[in-house]
């Protein structure tokens, strides 16, 4: 149960809230433009963009939750158990492994024009990384600073969308989360008015009222249309601090907290990281569940021509700034 968005303020934000119940050991992750990949279908990337995202290194390899490049493509992966569905190897194809699909575009994609031509030529196929590591259902936001679209391998093949919205969360597909903002079309930051009935003297009867209606649960359909209101209303900030708290506040807004999702085994699901990246500058912000503090890692501190992947390990514990 995840939620992924686009904010841009000044600079261009991308980023995403990890949902889950169990924590993988999540490391931010800088992979240089020299790192060889060895793709699964035979085919080979020895130089390409360097690119920093969350995630884990499994083997050597990076396997990205969500990243973005240093040209300013950004993309991340959400649960979409139930509808995706990959195909075998196709002779006429580019095919790329569930788990290659985030290095791979970000590899050799400078825009989401260029990843919208690129995928048209893709067929994500159910390679597993390893028998340890079973093929995770997903759907893909891909963004750069002036277009967002998602990507959706299910049985009709590989789908995708404009997103007009800036947001994905996880189930349904997204022309259906998209087809569900009609029944919210009425949905206004301002008081409300009395649409009810002019024989009833209905007024405000305090502060807040704003947003009226807006489903609060943690669904996925609820989440998708939280946050969807919360970033389309959001106002531009003046400077890069305001813009990256703003960001914090719009994901903030479908964060789960621990005790109020069990899942069927009994365990809670709660937000295990937020992410708020900012692709303009390549630094890459996030906090998670045991400290709310924002930390920050900038790939551009590092040496990007270089052959080894560099992770900084997600930092835990509440830092609390003491004033007496």
């Amino acid at each position: 149960m995840c939620t992924a968005a686009k904010y841009v303020s000044g600079d261009f934000f991308f980023g995403r809230t990890l949902d889950y119940n169990v924590s993988y050991g999540e490391d931010v992750i800088i992979t240089p433009r020299r790192r060889r990949f060895d793709w699964r279908d035979g085919d080979c990337s020895k130089v390409h963009y360097a690119m920093i995202g969350m995630g884990c290194v499994k083997d050597g390899y990076p396997l990205y939750y969500d990243a973005c490049n240093e040209r300013g493509l950004a993309a991340a992966g959400l649960e979409f158990v139930g509808n995706a569905v990959y195909h075998d190897r196709r002779a006429d194809k580019i095919n790329v492994a569930q788990f290659e699909f985030i290095p791979r575009l970000l590899c050799s994609c400078a825009t989401v024009a260029e990843a919208k031509k690129m995928l048209e030529k893709v067929n994500i196929t159910p390679t597993a990384f390893s028998p340890e590591l079973p093929v995770a259902q997903l759907h893909w936001m891909i963004a750069d600073r002036d277009g967002t679209i998602v990507a959706e391998s299910t049985e009709s093949g590989l789908n995708i969308y404009d997103n007009p919205v800036d947001v994905l969360t996880n189930n349904p597909t997204f022309p259906e989360q998209l087809f569900c903002l009609n029944n919210y079309m009425g949905l206004s930051p301002k008081p409300p008015a009395n649409c009810f009935s002019d024989k009833l003297d209905l007024k405000t009867y305090s502060l807040g009222m704003g947003a009226i209606g807006l489903p609060g649960d943690l669904s996925s359909q609820s989440r998708f249309v939280r946050a969807a209101f919360t970033a389309l209303n959001s106002p531009v900030c003046d400077c890069e601090q305001s813009s990256l708290s703003q960001f914090f506040h719009i994901l903030g807004s479908v964060c789960q907290s621990l005790g109020s999702c069990m899942l069927d085994n009994g365990e809670y699901a709660t937000t295990i990281y937020t992410s708020g990246c900012n692709v303009t500058k390549g630094i890459y912000y996030y906090s998670c569940y045991d400290n709310r503090q924002i930390s920050a890692v900038d790939m551009n501190k590092v040496g990007l021509d270089g052959t080894r992947i560099i992770r900084y390990p997600a930092v835990h514990g509440e830092h609390i700034l003491w004033q007496n």
